[in-house]
């Protein structure tokens, strides 16, 4: 499962390269790309627009032609692989999958990396052990009798801990409690912020994992 889960994200990388290869050849043809498709989503109308583009010479044409072609082969295993590594979860690993999902903020993706990369999370003694080890832990600096905070530590599992950060802000968005804990640290570096959600949102993640009981939003902290 931890291969099919990387592949996904290879997919992902692979998918963010082809589209700026696509936009860098607009840019270098004077072509602007229209105010309502410019944006992370490339809908099916933006990419039937991409498909009309004649350019002045017919090779120019061909090139686009060439990647639009990669960009649909590598949308299509995308979500073939995205659809597999979901399947793969429900069926192996349903219950702790059921529990990670009831969490705001813990897509189904998400929820299938944390299995694939951790495992059984019931292997951590604590928070503390888990968050040093995905690197959501702070980061000591000690000499002599100075002992300061230097911000996140440098040794992470740095797949899952972008996948916490991410996941941080739709649970800002869905999850009052989250919301609540944001605002009480705004005004404050936006990185550092985001780091004590997602550390909360792992928190929330082990907790789920060692109590068997599906969150609630609102209730448990």
């Amino acid at each position: 499962m931890r291969s099919l889960f990387r592949r996904r994200n290879d997919l992902v990388k692979d998918m963010r390269q082809i589209k700026s290869y696509i936009k860098m050849q607009l840019l270098y043809y004077g072509i602007e790309i229209p105010p309502e498709y410019d944006n992370d989503h490339w809908s099916h109308n933006f990419r039937y627009w991409l498909d009309d583009l004649k350019f002045e010479y017919d090779t120019g044409t061909e090139v686009l032609r060439s990647r639009m072609r990669s960009f649909r082969f590598i949308d299509q295993e995308f979500r073939d692989v995205s659809t597999l590594l979901r399947r793969h979860t429900k069926t192996h690993f349903k219950h702790d999958y059921m529990l990670l999902r009831s969490i705001p903020g813990i897509g189904p993706i998400v929820a299938s990396g944390i299995l694939s990369e951790l495992g059984d999370l019931r292997r951590f003694k604590n928070i503390k052990h888990l968050a040093g080890y995905v690197g959501l832990a702070p980061g000591i600096y000690q000499s002599g009798d100075t002992l300061r905070h230097t911000g996140v530590s440098m040794r992470a599992h740095r797949l899952i801990r972008s996948y916490f950060i991410e996941a941080s802000w739709q649970a800002i968005r869905t999850d009052p409690v989250m919301q609540e804990y944001y605002r009480k640290h705004q005004g404050k570096n936006v990185k550092s912020i985001i780091v004590k959600v997602a550390r909360k949102l792992l928190s929330r993640t082990l907790a789920v994992i060692k109590t068997g009981i599906p969150y609630e939003i609102g209730i448990v902290e």
